[in-house]
């Protein structure tokens, strides 16, 4: 595999992993409603775990509230107990098929729990792009040992790698620092 494809795999890989934290974010609660907080909760719909995304339509129609009608009335008990099961600590209200949730303000304390939860998300993050590029290294020296690529390609690669490494790094504490100021913020 040439140098260029090993760096082209490893990026779509660091893409895939700064991607994999935005969702996580999205479920991480800040003082306002957000439809990524409840979306992807899993409720077993007819034997079926499914997350709420699939089988209702969820909408903030105030800053405060999240509202989720679902598809079929008759699985509003059911979101109901997925939510109250969940680590959010939201007190769902059905009324007449409909669910809501009503988001309270965040304490200081709360706020400061919640960043240092985000940010060890984010060391979770980076640990997994360093093992991307470490096994990129690894099969670049690996090819280059096999006589596939030269020297200068190994070299050349092994910097390509390690620059976009510490791109991927720095997308990772600019999502994070975002993610961090909106809870603060709130």
């Amino acid at each position: 595999m040439p140098t260029k494809e090993i760096v082209s795999e490893n990026k779509s890989k660091m893409n895939k992993a700064v991607e994999v934290l935005q969702d996580e974010l999205k479920a991480v609660r800040s003082g306002r409603a957000s439809t990524g907080l409840v979306e992807n909760i899993r409720v077993d719909y007819y034997g079926t775990q499914s997350p709420i995304k699939a089988i209702a339509a969820v909408t903030v129609p105030q800053h405060d509230m999240i509202l989720i009608k679902p598809f079929d009335p008759g699985s509003a008990r059911e979101i109901e107990k997925a939510i109250k099961n969940s680590d959010l600590n939201l007190a769902p209200i059905v009324d007449r098929g409909l669910i809501r949730l009503s988001i309270p303000p965040l304490n200081e304390e709360r706020r400061r729990e919640l960043v240092a939860q985000v940010k060890q998300m984010s060391e979770q993050t980076k640990v997994s792009i360093r093992n991307i590029r470490r096994d990129a290294i690894k099969h670049l020296e690996k090819q280059q040992k096999d006589g596939i690529v030269t020297e200068d390609d190994l070299q050349h690669g092994k910097k390509q790698t390690e620059d976009i490494t510490k791109e991927h790094i720095d997308k990772v504490d600019s999502v994070v620092k975002s993610k961090s100021d909106e809870i603060m913020l709130d």
